[in-house]
């Protein structure tokens, strides 16, 4: 028989009369002949509860403790899905990380996935039909039998494994929207449901702002391959929606120029000024802020006219904009900058789609309708298939507006 991992996320599973609705989903994938994989994520505000009280405890808190206490709540979630499932006459038994097993490395609280066992699921699936009900967001760390978690989102990076590991037929994450839409509909009331997104695409959406998926499970499902749908658990469980696929890129058969625009208001911008252009200058400042855990993003470098001076600007995430400042500080003799300036009143806007590999001029267009509006851009970063821009926070809107009706999405 197929294998089927779904995967529910917390407003999924906000109270039991949800887990209940959550059971009858699973009932119907089960009658459609799969044996189902369950992951889910804790009950909607339990983690940050959670969270609360470990810094309440204490400021400085045992990471390692810390874990104990946030993968709780998904321990809650597990039982209560298999006794729901049990209600309404489907096997069902709960699973903890630690007892699939999923092998973790030991950074506790971000921890990364090693390897699944699942040899104990898939004996239930073959002697009893039983669903598989999965803690998500945790793991174990073989040499010291501690728990883990793997982080924010870390339950649907926990799903696209487990389906990795068990050979399933696809991975279906639930959430609170339908699909992948081509932006936020919220800006823009004309956005469109995608039928399919390549690997690439989503990965590239998810790293820019669209909060959809997490950008690690993005990564782990193209590396091993896992067809994974997007559908919301709002829809009937007896009818449906498609969703939206994310698959290899040879199953979209025409790719759009421009497929989505996500942005991201969570970014802050650094500019150190004449700084001397010399070798090594530039890893003296990316290397204090990659030793501090600092992810710099666009960097952009301008030499002064008589090539002894750079200015170098880079943009980090809002929330570690003042480490970052505070690394770069004491690293000032090193570097030799006499000034340094920054702003948190800025936005990331990007325009992806496979299509670009195979057009000219997607992003000068973008650039001249942007010009138009009276939006300046403050730094611009490009791959194959994505260009970005930083701009002014409080032109985000206007900007999503313009590039979406630009490429033809409102239509799409």
């Amino acid at each position: 028989m197929p294998r089927l991992v779904m995967k529910f996320g917390g407003t999924s599973v906000a109270n039991v009369e949800r887990i209940k609705n959550v059971a009858r989903h699973v009932k119907r994938e089960v009658e459609a002949g799969f044996h189902v994989a369950v992951v889910v994520s804790a009950m909607s505000g339990k983690t940050n509860e959670l969270v609360a009280w470990c810094k309440e405890a204490a400021p400085l808190h045992d990471q390692r403790e810390y874990d104990a206490v946030v993968a709780s709540g998904e321990q809650v979630t597990t039982g209560l899905l298999a006794i729901a499932l049990q209600e309404i006459g489907i096997p069902a038994r709960s699973w903890q990380g630690w007892q699939v097993p999923v092998e973790t490395d030991a950074a506790h609280g971000a921890a990364r996935i090693t390897g699944i066992g699942g040899a104990g699921i898939l004996k239930g699936f073959e002697e009893r039909r039983e669903v598989a009900v999965v803690a998500g967001f945790q793991g174990i760390h073989p040499p010291t039998g501690r728990l883990t978690t793997l982080g924010r989102g870390g339950s649907d990076t926990s799903a696209v494994a487990l389906a990795a590991g068990i050979g399933a037929d696809r991975c279906d994450i639930y959430t609170d929207v339908d699909g992948v839409y081509t932006t936020d509909p919220r800006i823009v009331p004309k956005a469109q449901r995608l039928d399919r997104v390549s690997f690439e695409e989503m990965l590239e959406l998810a790293s820019a702002g669209a909060k959809v998926l997490q950008v690690r499970s993005v990564e782990v499902a193209m590396v091993h391959n896992v067809r994974t749908f997007v559908r919301s658990s709002f829809d009937d469980p007896n009818n449906p929606k498609p969703g939206t696929l994310i698959c290899g890129e040879e199953e979209i058969v025409e790719s759009q120029v421009v497929t989505g625009i996500a942005y991201s208001k969570d970014e802050a911008q650094i500019t150190l000024r004449n700084v001397p252009d010399k070798p090594g200058v530039a890893a003296a400042v990316f290397t204090p802020l990659a030793d501090a855990n600092v992810v710099v993003d666009m960097i952009v470098q301008n030499i002064s006219p008589d090539g002894k001076t750079t200015d170098i600007t880079f943009t980090v995430p809002s929330a570690d904009y003042t480490r970052a400042m505070a690394v770069l500080a004491k690293e000032k003799d090193i570097i030799g900058y006499p000034s340094i300036e920054g702003a948190q009143d800025v936005a990331k806007v990007s325009a992806i789609g496979v299509g670009m590999r195979s057009h000219a001029g997607v992003a000068a267009k973008a650039f001249k309708a942007l010009a138009d509006r009276g939006i300046n851009i403050r730094a611009i970063t490009t791959s194959e298939i994505k260009f970005s821009v930083l701009i002014d926070q409080a032109y985000t809107e206007l900007a999503v507006r313009t590039l979406h009706s630009l490429y033809g999405l409102d239509a799409a």
